[in-house]
């Protein structure tokens, strides 16, 4: 299946002053996958090491002579390492700390190899104070599968050309399309296997199936990384996602997660599976004003799953609700519309926040700061008012205001509504 983050890699790769790279993201997101296909199409040979597989790798690096660990991972693999030809891969990292900041050395005293390290929960395990090589690595966060991806996997390579062209309104005429499209991918979400799977069969029980195991192998990650003290926090958290976004303003609420909880009780555990890239956290800011970060109101945030096809899995929503479901968009106060945008935004690398104030129907839903300023504001249906919207710009008309929604694209005097399924293409595009 196509990815996106190959054209990186292959960036990666070309770059003359290229560093070890280190690909993070939650489990299942693809990341071992990826890293074989791009090693096998373009280089000579992979060495592969899986450092949860082989027990050695637990005592190998002992000291950081680079010399000493490529003949280590020549033996261990079996294959020929030589400069610029050969794709050394550690994979699981996290199962070995100390070999990330081995990979310092390979910066410093091997440059001409070429070294991918990928991890399920490398941001949990860094805190294990083991040195991090800072400066002395490349980085890149990977994501489940975006919209497009998702379009691209189903056959839909046409479409997906036809929205890189950015002639927007003539994407109107396919909105038919553009909506099935969308509520496949809302049932199904962006996890590889659940895509590869329905792609293969459109047996949409066998998607919730997957779905629910994978939900399963995250809750066995809470207690084989999770210290025991957190291990309950953890888990309370992570069950009260669902309802925390079926509110009507999202906003995170701790006693929702257990009545009369405050942030001191629930922190680390929240913490933790950002770490673990399974939610993102979008902040709130109590201005709509560049640079945003000086605006920032750490003690009000939302949160959301890294993927809409297990929101939905944790929510039991049924097939029949999203396929076919009449009103199915704007059902649960849009929770889920808004979890899509979000997860279709993070996936740029883009630093989501949002607005509102105190004693104030006021909110923005998201807040995107590139050359300018985007104003986001998700409606999950075609009844539109954007008073929020418009009073932001009313106090600001350099702001550039946009309405994602189920409604045509078009570019009114003040704001720009664009459909949903069309919403990480038109903000790539943006200035």
């Amino acid at each position: 299946m196509h990815r996106d983050i190959y054209d990186r890699l292959l960036v990666w790769k070309q770059k003359a002053d290229r560093k070890p790279l280190i690909i993070d993201g939650a489990r299942q997101v693809g990341k071992t996958w990826i890293i074989k296909e791009f090693g096998s199409r373009e280089y000579k040979n992979i060495a592969y090491v899986n450092c949860d597989k082989i027990a050695e790798m637990k005592t190998i690096f002992f000291d950081y002579d680079v010399k000493r660990l490529l003949r280590v991972f020549s033996s261990l693999t079996s294959e020929t390492i030589n400069p610029e030809e050969t794709l050394i891969v550690l994979d699981e990292i996290q199962e070995a700390p100390q070999g990330i900041t081995a990979l310092k050395y390979f910066y410093e005293d091997a440059p001409e190899y070429h070294v991918i390290a990928a991890g399920s929960m490398l941001g949990v395990s860094l805190h294990t104070g083991t040195g991090y090589p800072v400066g002395k690595v490349d980085e890149i966060k990977m994501y489940p599968m975006t919209f497009q991806e998702f379009l691209v996997a189903s056959g839909n390579e046409t479409i997906v050309r036809q929205m890189c062209e950015h002639r927007w309104e003539e994407l109107s005429a396919l909105s038919v399309k553009f909506t099935d499209l969308l509520r496949q991918y809302y049932y199904v979400g962006g996890m590889p296997e659940v895509v590869k799977n329905y792609v293969r069969s459109q047996d949409l029980n066998e998607v919730r199936q997957i779905q629910k195991r994978i939900l399963a192998e995250y809750e066995k990650d809470f207690s084989k990384h999770v210290p025991t003290v957190d291990l309950p926090k953890v888990t309370m958290v992570w069950n009260s996602i669902p309802s925390q976004l079926a509110k009507e303003n999202k906003k995170f609420i701790y006693g929702a997660v257990k009545k009369g909880a405050r942030a001191k009780d629930f922190e680390n555990a929240l913490q933790w599976l950002i770490s673990a890239g399974l939610i993102h956290k979008v902040v709130r800011v109590n201005s709509v004003k560049r640079p945003l970060k000086f605006y920032e109101d750490i003690s009000a945030f939302k949160v959301f799953l890294s993927d809409l096809g297990l929101l939905g899995a944790m929510s039991d929503v049924t097939a029949k609700e999203v396929i076919t479901g009449e009103n199915y968009f704007s059902e649960y106060k849009g929770a889920f519309t808004e979890q899509f945008i979000a997860q279709e935004l993070i996936a740029l690398d883009l630093k989501l926040y949002y607005y509102s104030k105190e004693a104030s129907p006021l909110e923005i839903d998201f807040l995107v700061q590139k050359n300018e300023l985007y104003p986001i504001e998700v409606k999950a249906e075609e009844n539109l008012k954007s008073k929020s919207l418009r009073a932001v710009y009313e106090s600001n008309n350099t702001l550039k205001p946009c309405r994602f929604s189920m409604s045509g694209y078009r570019e009114q005097e003040w704001m720009t509504n664009v459909p949903l399924y069309l919403a990480q293409e038109w903000v790539l595009a943006a200035e």
